[in-house]
């Protein structure tokens, strides 16, 4: 059986495209991006190192990550798309639907902990992960796009219109900072 439950096979490559598609490429990702983006600018307001920034980012991302498991458990528990759903059925389901909230912490908590580490400076650290979300949204928004057939020019809006939830971020620390 392959992994999205059906019965034909998948190659390597298809198996990879299909958990980008049903992991990575979704709104939980959408939102992680955006949840870490206002987490490093709320958790960076008067800390001098980037340190306890990384650590309220991981732990938050993971509360949050935890919290939408056990909501989507929860409301897929008993009835799904009018199928019966048992708990194991319906944790399964949630936790690959969240998968793209806990996948969307990665570049920008890597990029704190190079800050952290002192690989790079803790100042530059916090604005490379802010535009690295930025980067990350915009893609999100072009693959999206480009997955529903849209013509180019609507899939650089939406890459557009995506990152701008970063921007506002990034507009956000620059006042608050």
């Amino acid at each position: 059986m392959s992994v999205d439950g059906s019965s034909r096979s998948k190659s390597g490559n298809e198996t990879a495209a299909f958990l980008v598609r049903s992991a990575f490429i979704t709104e939980e990702a959408v939102y992680g991006v955006i949840l870490v983006s206002g987490m490093i600018v709320v958790a960076s307001a008067g800390e001098a190192t980037v340190w306890p920034v990384f650590w309220k980012v991981f732990a938050t991302v993971i509360v949050f990550w935890a919290a939408h498991v056990y909501a989507g458990t929860v409301a897929r528990h008993g009835l799904d798309e009018h199928e019966d759903l048992g708990l194991r059925e319906a944790f399964t389901a949630s936790l690959r639907r969240s998968l793209g909230l806990l996948l969307s912490a990665f570049i920008p908590l890597f990029i704190l902990l190079l800050g952290a580490t002192r690989a790079i400076d803790d100042a530059l650290a916090l604005w490379v992960a802010l535009w690295a979300g930025v980067v990350v949204l915009a893609v999100l928004g072009f693959i999206a796009f480009r997955r529903r057939g849209s013509p180019w020019p609507m899939q650089i809006l939406g890459a557009l219109a995506t990152a701008a939830f970063g921007i506002v971020m990034i507009g956000l620390k620059a006042f608050i900072h």
